[in-house]
């Protein structure tokens, strides 16, 4: 699918950094969000802006922000987007922005005071980086359950959004995530905003949206940079904090990793999907049996998350070769059913 075009509109640029910040029905939780980032020390020389895009809230989110407006005159803006989903509240906060670069952040969490100033100043400094992402660690302090490693890396990421990969600012080969990221506003102008047919709603958990335009930036040769110091703490819900949780989370990132690559050609005619389904019940059967011969309970469970997630797999790609298949047969339905065009006569008129 081509990346959203909509952006291609983005306002002029007059400000050094926009923040984009998208919300849905978490009004409490932004007022802590928006009062984190009010507390944002940048260099006086850095112009900036806060800007909320409220994606078709029904609780007091609008009040949570103009609150904010009016209390940081010039500071925060709020925006309305009513096309329900997270992509198309950040392409909306892409096109409205004034900032030559865009930050993005979730509206559940706490950034310390200096993440601005440290996410996005080698990208104001700096051309030849594209984008950065920051470290984004645990709100609270918790005892990971004897199934879960004390080591986050492995399973945070896809439940928690957890990225931390060490000190040091180096250049990344993999994409950051949605929670604490930026990007030139050139990057969109150049390769679109993020994938409509990616990213929670309501009504879909799968996600992916953020780190897929990472990862199509990482493919067309673009510099993304790590930035250790801009740090984020998000929230880990005790609910989350289960079992259930974290197999329904690699599910939905295994159909993600599935819808994100697309169709794909044939192989020696051999429809690519049937090959890619047999390859994960072979995966399956594998996990399982590692899973099974583990001895200990957290080796078991990372077993069964990659389990989860080639179930998710092969879930997504059952449902897109019956999508194909009856929009295969729709077309020839049409065809077949369409009336002929009356016979034109090439004399012109009666002689």
């Amino acid at each position: 699918m081509r990346p959203n075009s909509a952006t291609d509109t983005r306002s002029s640029a007059t400000l050094d950094v926009t923040v984009i910040l998208c919300t849905y029905n978490r009004c409490r939780d932004l007022a802590c969000a928006l009062e984190s980032v009010a507390k944002s020390q940048m260099a006086p020389t850095v112009s900036w802006e806060v800007l909320v895009v409220d994606n078709n809230s029904t609780d007091e989110t609008r009040n949570v922000v103009e609150e904010f407006c009016q209390r940081y005159p010039g500071r925060f803006r709020y925006h309305f987007e009513s096309r329900q989903g997270v992509t198309y509240a950040r392409n909306a906060g892409i096109a409205n922005s004034r900032g030559e670069v865009l930050a993005f952040t979730d509206d559940d969490v706490t950034v310390l005071p200096t993440w601005l100033q440290n996410l996005t100043a080698e990208l104001l400094r700096d051309p030849q980086w594209a984008g950065a992402g920051g470290r984004t660690l645990p709100a609270e302090k918790f005892t990971p359950p004897a199934w879960l490693s004390e080591d986050m890396n492995g399973w945070g990421e896809v439940a928690f959004a957890y990225f931390d990969i060490g000190d040091n600012a180096v250049q990344l080969s993999r994409p950051p995530y949605g929670a604490n990221m930026a990007f030139r506003g050139r990057v969109f102008a150049k390769y679109g905003g993020f994938r409509t047919d990616l990213g929670r709603n309501p009504g879909n958990k799968i996600g992916n949206e953020d780190t897929e335009l990472g990862r199509r930036l990482l493919a067309a040769g673009e510099r993304l940079r790590y930035e250790p110091a801009a740090i984020v703490y998000h929230p880990v819900p005790y609910g989350r904090i289960t079992q259930e949780y974290f197999f329904s989370s690699w599910f939905d990132y295994g159909r993600a990793m599935i819808k994100e690559r697309g169709d794909r050609p044939n192989v020696f005619g051999i429809p690519r999907d049937y090959l890619a389904l047999m390859c994960r019940i072979g995966e399956i059967a594998v996990w399982s049996l590692r899973g099974m011969l583990a001895l200990r309970p957290n080796e078991r469970f990372r077993y069964k998350c990659r389990v989860w997630r080639n179930k998710g797999q092969m879930a997504e790609l059952y449902r897109s070769s019956v999508d194909r298949k009856r929009s295969k047969t729709a077309g020839t339905a049409d065809t077949v059913g369409a009336e002929k065009p009356p016979a034109t006569c090439s004399g012109g008129g009666r002689a």
